[in-house]
């Protein structure tokens, strides 16, 4: 590694660094440049572990001893000249923006997302993030499909980016481990029309999660997935679909859906926010050892 004392936060060195609280402004800058910030030794970690390549690395000077090992690694697979910035944590603090909690930074190369095609072979168990635009949500979600085996995401075009430094950080880095891509890129006209044909060609049964009157409970959906095969509502490949924060699931996503799905409520709680309601239908639906 190159280790670069910053003198200035005003180096240009640093220039992707800046600013990352500006949520409209990275969203815009990452793509454009072909990078993602990963933030914390955890998360950078997780990504070196996907083969993600770092382009560079901004550490608060009392960390480095701790981050020794995975400099190490870095310099094993990507060779020794990768710059470690160094900055104490006032000049990081002015730099970004915000306190950091785990006081790393990494500019990491963006790689050629895969078709939908090629995330869902092999794949039982898919969920479909329409339109979330809430960092937290979307690593939340993230996290949850990794934990409870969830085979791929999908992401529609107008959804957050996973790789949005909040999202990756809440994700706990899972967003490298779990296979994703959006679908059809950016074209935001695909979903849900030919989005939902392209799943239902696949093999998928589409499920709309939402609190609609011909809505079926969550426990019937795993009464069908827990079926046996010769039985004609039985579901082999679920593509479950969680719809944006407020407004929820775009009306035509549910009428094409070949189901609708409804986690029961009481106390007069209408819903749950879409992190936790994606966590209890990936733990109901998970697949049961025979």
């Amino acid at each position: 590694m190159r280790f670069i004392e910053l003198e200035s936060i005003d180096d240009e060195r640093v220039s992707a660094y800046v600013n990352l609280t500006e949520i409209q402004l990275r969203n815009r800058l990452e793509p454009a440049k072909g990078l993602f910030i990963a933030e914390s030794p955890k998360v950078i970690d997780r990504a070196l572990a996907a083969h993600r390549e770092p382009l560079s690395l901004l550490v608060e000077r009392p960390w480095l001893e701790g981050m020794a090992n995975m400099f190490a690694r870095i310099d094993e697979q990507w060779g020794p000249d990768i710059p470690v910035y160094v900055a104490s944590p006032e000049q990081l603090k002015r730099l970004t923006g915000y306190r950091l909690h785990r006081g790393a930074l990494s500019a990491m190369r963006r790689w050629p997302l895969p078709s939908v095609e090629e995330v869902c072979r092999g794949a039982h168990r898919v969920a479909v993030m329409e339109n979330i635009v809430d960092p937290t949500n979307v690593g939340a979600l993230m996290r949850s499909a990794a934990a409870l085996d969830v085979d791929a995401v999908l992401v529609t075009p107008s959804c957050g980016d996973p790789l949005y430094r909040r999202a990756a950080r809440v994700s706990m880095g899972t967003v490298f481990q779990v296979p994703w891509t959006r679908i059809d890129g950016d074209d935001k006209h695909y979903w849900p029309f030919k989005g939902l044909e392209e799943l239902h060609s696949l093999g998928f049964t589409t499920v709309a999660m939402a609190l609609e009157d011909d809505s079926i409970s969550l426990d019937e959906l795993t009464r069908r997935l827990n079926s046996s095969a010769s039985d004609p509502q039985h579901i082999d490949k679920l593509a479950l679909i969680f719809g944006t924060e407020g407004d929820g699931l775009n009306r035509h996503t549910i009428a094409r859906a070949d189901l609708t799905v409804k986690i029961p409520m009481s106390h007069d709680v209408d819903s749950l926010n879409v992190a936790a309601s994606s966590a209890v239908a990936f733990y109901a639906t998970r697949r049961l050892d025979d």
